[in-house]
């Protein structure tokens, strides 16, 4: 029986989709390297129905994040495996190789040779007619860097090779670099657009192509629809004279790309005195990733005595230590806390793979090592770095219109109630940091306009540009999101975990010279705004079939909202994808299949589709009045118990709508 032919009764027979099947004719006909072809033959001879609905049920889209999925698939085939690496084998790049496939997964659904050409070939050729549109006749300019993970670095040469190839200027770095540093080079190298080669804090066989524009930040309306349009249209059988590097016109960037950068990011504290003085003892874990590229310096010169999890700090895309390499995960974090306890530290500090999430455990009162949630860091930061901006100047003292802190809906309130205490204006954002640098953006562009051409925005000294910004624009404070992504000024566009190591070491600094530990100055929070707890409910759906359940859940959540939770009635249920709903700067927020929901006791859940994993996830926000210190332990355990009960009742109801 012929290929084709057995396609086409797979399909008859229900087991493989027609859009899979259309995906596959058009890839065995474009002209591929043979064992593309193999591969997919290898898995139509097994029957592997599921793996081939999964590899080509659809083209791998932008989301959130970029593109981001699979790179190795779950059959891997005979003609994508290749000869093992030996145990501990290294890449040119100090990258442990071992475990990895010699192909990435042949398929239009994830992230392989293919899926990554026609993403550079059409961002190039998006960015030369927006520059084009623009009256600039120039070479485009690329700035790409990639993490750890498996083919990173080879998805990183061919996205240059391609890149130079049509025409354009190609920077990389001489290895693995954080998502943040490459945000920061695309302004530093006034390039037009940027790539990260990562999937974050996904599991091992997942990688992933973040774009970024001009101003740093990752794409936004109308760029991203314009890139997707323009990636849509290569055509596979137009890959074949790009998949063959050629690097002798890519540029590599080393020492003073990387001195650049951290001399940017150690701008981030706001007290250096302080920090130098108090010799803060810190556990730290890159969890095998590109934080110890750049944190572990920082932290350094800034005084802080250093241990580092040493099993942890060598590059390796298998993350052997770890479920997950994600800080927000406690077992992520196990390594580093059990040193610290070994040592006595302070603090722990982690970030994942690209280094853009930080996540952080402190000593409390009875000298056992605790957690804190993003959404904790990120009110601790908050509340101290107005504070010093208000000591230094920088803003005035009784807060301003004029300075914001912006943060995601699916951000803690408390963060808001804090802000507004301080006199500051809060903007909240789509989920994704990329609208928060989009908001950051916008307000670069009012002063601009209001200063004129002369003004060189990034040679602006801070203070000025800060005073500047209060008098023509906004000032933007501090951004954050619940997920760890924490961002403390404008040179970087996007969340700067190196940075968030040197903010948290500081504010830790501060606090030991009240004399207090940091839960309890998160307690004082507590008490001054009032106690607030949040709750996250992940359903994962793999696949094709994992796909329809998480549309089901969104249109059913349109078409028949909830009305009640266990007695607890719904009082309003916002729908981003259909109502204009506006921020705090009266900007329409771009339209979304995202839900809020609230509660007629005050509280509130969002409801998405995440885009960068294949995952239905609620947000629920819970808060209760603290009327005087001692009745916080008593409000914690009351808010505890009955958020678990409304949570329990929000993810059984989205089962059922998931299953129809």
């Amino acid at each position: 029986m012929s290929l084709t032919v057995q396609i086409q009764s797979a399909v008859q027979a229900g087991q493989l989709l027609p859009a899979a099947a259309a995906n596959l004719s058009t890839w065995l006909g474009a002209g591929l390297p043979a064992w593309a072809n193999e591969s997919v033959n290898e898995l139509v001879a097994q029957g592997a129905w599921n793996e081939l609905n999964d590899r080509f049920y659809r083209y791998l889209e932008f989301g959130t994040g970029g593109m981001r999925g699979r790179t190795i698939g779950a059959l891997v085939t005979r003609a994508e495996s290749g000869p093992p690496a030996p145990q501990g084998a290294l890449d040119g790049f100090g990258v442990i190789t071992a475990g990895a496939p010699v192909h990435a997964a042949a398929g239009c659904n994830v992230l392989n040779d293919f899926t990554l050409l026609r993403a550079v070939i059409g961002l190039c050729q998006y960015t030369r007619q927006y520059l084009t549109a623009n009256g600039r006749s120039v070479v485009p300019r690329l700035v790409i860097a990639h993490d750890v993970r498996y083919f990173s670095r080879h998805f990183c040469e061919l996205a240059a090779s391609a890149w130079t190839r049509l025409g354009g200027v190609a920077f990389i770095f001489d290895g693995p670099r954080s998502t943040p540093q490459l945000s920061y080079s695309v302004r530093w190298l006034k390039a037009h657009c940027g790539i990260v080669i990562t999937a974050s804090h996904n599991p091992p066989h997942d990688n992933g192509f973040k774009a970024y524009f001009d101003d740093g930040a990752q794409v936004v309306p109308p760029h991203d629809a314009g890139i997707v349009n323009a990636v849509n249209a290569v055509p596979l059988n137009g890959l074949a004279p790009f998949l063959v590097k050629d690097l002798a016109a890519v540029v590599t960037l080393g020492r003073p790309a990387d001195d650049a950068y951290l001399a940017a990011a150690s701008a981030a504290v706001l007290a250096p005195a302080v920090l130098r003085e108090a010799r803060l003892n810190v556990a730290f874990t890159s969890i095998h990733g590109t934080g110890c590229v750049a944190s572990l310096p920082l932290l350094l010169h800034a005084g802080c005595v250093l241990h580092e999890v040493r099993e942890q700090i060598a590059f390796d895309g298998r993350f052997p230590t770890v479920k997950s390499p994600n800080p927000e995960n406690a077992e992520a974090l196990a390594m580093a806390v059990a040193l610290a306890e070994k040592e006595g530290c302070e603090v722990v500090l982690a970030t994942d793979p690209d280094a853009d999430r930080m996540g952080a455990a402190v000593r409390n009162r009875s000298g056992k090592m605790e957690l804190l949630t993003g959404n904790q860091t990120g009110a601790l930061l908050i509340d101290y770095r107005l504070g010093q901006l208000k000591q230094l100047g920088l803003i005035p003292a009784a807060g301003s219109d004029r300075v914001a802190v912006i943060k995601t809906f699916v951000t803690t309130p408390l963060q808001d109630a804090i802000a507004q205490a301080h006199g500051v204006k809060v903007i909240n954002t789509l989920t994704g940091f990329k609208w928060i640098a989009a908001k950051i953006r916008g307000y670069e562009g009012q002063l601009r306009a209001a200063v004129g051409a002369g003004l060189d925005y990034d040679a602006t000294p801070p203070a000025e540009r800060a005073a500047l910004l209060q008098r023509h624009s906004t000032f933007f404070a501090f951004g954050c999101e619940e997920s760890y992504g924490y961002l403390p000024n404008d040179a970087v566009r996007d969340k700067d975990a190196n940075a968030a190591c040197l903010m948290f070491a500081e504010l830790c600094a501060a606090v030991k010279s009240r004399g207090l530990t940091v839960p309890e100055y998160l307690d004082e929070l507590y008490v001054r705004h009032g106690y607030f707890l949040e709750g996250v409910i992940n359903l994962y759906y793999e696949g094709a079939t994992g796909a329809a359940k998480i549309k089901r859940i969104l249109d059913t959540y349109r078409s028949t909202p909830p009305q009640a939770f266990g007695g607890v009635k719904v009082e309003k249920f916002e729908d981003f994808g259909r109502q204009t709903i506006r921020d705090a700067d009266g900007e329409v927020i771009p339209k979304q299949d995202f839900y809020v929901v609230t509660l007629a006791n005050g509280w509130s859940f969002a409801a998405r589709g995440s885009g960068t994993e294949p995952k239905m996830k609620f947000y629920v926000f819970a808060n209760a009045p603290v009327p005087e210190a001692s009745a916080l332990p008593a409000v914690k355990t009351q808010v505890k118990a009955e958020l678990a009960r409304i949570k329990s009742l929000i993810e059984n109801d989205a089962k059922a709508r998931a299953e129809g």
